[in-house]
C-alpha cells in the first residue's frame, strides 16, 4: 500500500513547473519588454509632431493660394475657411474683392496638435508657426518649424 501512496504523489506532482523554470520564463519576458518598450516610449509624441507638420504645410499653402488668388495676405487663418465672399478681409482688415477670391482654401482651421491651441499667424509675413513652446524630439523648437 505505501508503495501505491507514493508512486500515485509523483505522477500528481508531474503537472506543475518548477520554481526555477518559471523564473526563466520571467526573466525572458523581461528581457523581451526591455527591447520592446522604448521603441513605443515616445509613439505619442511622434504622431503629434507628424501631424503637426502635416497641418503647417496645409495652413501654408492655403495661405499661397490665397495670395495668388487675391494677390494679400488673409486677415487671419479663420478667413481661409469662411465659405461668405463677404466676410472674408485681407491683411489690413479690407473685405476682400469677390471677383479675385475662390476659396474656401481649407474646410477647417486645425488646431496645433502638440499645444492644443490654435496656430500663430502673422497677417503682416503670412508665416505660420506652431503656438507649442518647447523642442520637438530632434531637438528643434517648436516655433521654428
Amino acid at each position: 500500500m505505501y508503495q501505491l501512496l507514493t508512486g500515485s504523489r509523483r505522477k500528481r506532482g508531474r503537472f506543475g513547473f518548477t520554481l526555477v523554470e518559471l523564473l526563466v520564463v520571467i526573466v525572458v519576458l523581461a528581457v523581451l519588454a526591455a527591447i520592446v518598450l522604448p521603441k513605443f516610449m515616445n509613439s505619442s509624441t511622434r504622431s503629434k509632431e507628424s501631424a503637426l507638420k502635416s497641418d503647417l504645410k496645409l495652413l501654408r499653402n492655403a495661405v499661397s493660394l490665397f495670395q495668388a488668388d487675391t494677390g494679400k495676405l488673409p486677415n487671419g487663418l479663420s478667413d481661409l475657411s469662411e465659405t461668405d465672399k463677404t466676410k472674408v478681409k485681407v491683411a489690413g482688415g479690407t473685405v476682400v474683392n469677390a471677383a479675385d477670391w475662390h476659396g474656401p482654401y481649407i474646410e477647417t482651421v486645425p488646431t496645433d496638435p502638440v499645444s492644443g491651441a490654435a496656430f500663430t499667424y502673422d497677417s503682416t509675413t503670412g508665416k505660420v508657426t506652431s503656438s507649442a513652446s518647447g523642442n520637438g524630439l530632434d531637438g528643434s523648437a517648436y516655433s521654428g518649424w
